[in-house]
């Protein structure tokens, strides 16, 4: 008989343990893989599952702190619109409008923009977008409120906007100079995000560090502007019904923000940080590991609202037969073991 070796990953994260199982009908049917890490408001690791220190993409997860270096270059950017820059947004009206105040805000409009045209990423105003006629638009994309904003910055700090995209963009340079700072650790990588901005890679304890840091800033701080718009505006944040706007709407002084590839990264207002990369990119176990290493935390346990809150969001993971709930997405994460 024939035998076909395999190859193993060179990446870290190909080692990843087992975080969450997926069960129908009491039969565990698949399993998640991931990282998991939990830092305490000194950004020490209080809670580290798999590779911690790998260097992970966080894609959109990192938009808060893309958001903060905007700040520092002067962008005039506050309230809803600052959320929306730090946002993966639904589409939704509110998120297109505020896409175009931040342009007109210095002089200009959405042919400015340089990301990627999509279609809304919401699938009734998908839907509504091409009914109406619509194609796929830079504005529409969900993030648009990022780029205004990286342009409201170039506008503030005298920098080409044409360029704005570019690695060595002074923009660019500042993004990182602010990762690196509140990650506290040299960005691993550079590369190319799917809306055409370029992608940091820092590793899993990096990002929940640099969240419980950006959720714990002062009041008035660049830093703490950012979490007050993220807390202040959830809906713009993400959409209506979405995870992310839904936990943060629930819980006092926590902000958080998902990203592509099955990233999720939140921060409590104590200081503490998470963040949770299911490596094989599906979205469906990031949430559900996520509530189960807030409540072992100490998120809701107290507080019958929040704790039904996170207990919808995982609800949301339900596998079905027939139409019907015959099972669910359950995380492995021991929740007493921060």
């Amino acid at each position: 008989m024939a035998t076909t070796s395999l190859l193993s990953s060179g990446s870290p994260l190909g080692h990843a343990p087992v975080v969450a199982e997926v069960v129908r009908n009491g039969l565990v049917e698949s399993v998640h893989h991931g990282v998991v890490a939990l830092t305490d408001p000194h950004g020490t690791v209080s809670l580290g599952i798999g590779p911690v220190d790998a260097p992970i993409l966080p894609r959109s997860s990192l938009k808060p702190l893309q958001a903060l270096a905007m700040l520092r270059a002067g962008a005039p950017l506050e309230g809803e619109l600052l959320a929306l820059a730090c946002a993966s947004h639904s589409g939704e009206r509110l998120h297109l409008d505020g896409a175009r105040a931040i342009l007109a805000s210095v002089g200009l409009d959405e042919s400015a923009l340089q990301n990627t045209p999509d279609l809304p990423y919401d699938q009734g105003e998908r839907s509504s977008w091409l009914r109406d006629g619509h194609t796929p638009t830079s504005v529409a994309q969900n993030c648009s409120g990022k780029h205004a904003g990286m342009l409201a910055a170039c506008v503030a700090a005298g920098w080409d906007t044409a360029t704005y995209r570019d690695p060595g963009h002074p923009l660019q340079r500042l993004v990182v100079e602010v990762v690196e700072e509140l990650t506290g650790e040299s960005v691993a990588a550079t590369t190319v995000d799917g809306c055409g901005a370029p992608a940091l890679a820092v590793s899993s304890v990096g990002l929940a560090r640099a969240f419980g840091a950006v959720a714990a800033a002062d009041p008035g701080t660049d830093a703490g502007r950012v979490a007050d718009a993220m807390r202040a505006h959830p809906r713009h944040l993400g959409g209506t019904g979405r995870d992310v706007t839904e936990l943060v709407t629930a819980v006092p002084g926590l902000i958080a923000k998902d990203g592509a590839e099955s990233v999720y990264a939140v921060g409590l207002a104590d200081g503490r940080g998470l963040s949770v990369k299911i490596t094989d990119g599906g979205d469906r176990a990031r949430v559900v590991v996520a509530t189960a290493v807030l409540r072992g935390a100490g998120v809701g346990v107290a507080n019958p609202e929040i704790a039904r809150v996170l207990d919808a969001l995982d609800a949301r993971a339900v596998v079905r037969g027939h139409g019907e709930p015959v099972g669910a997405v359950r995380a492995l994460v021991d929740p007493g073991a921060p």
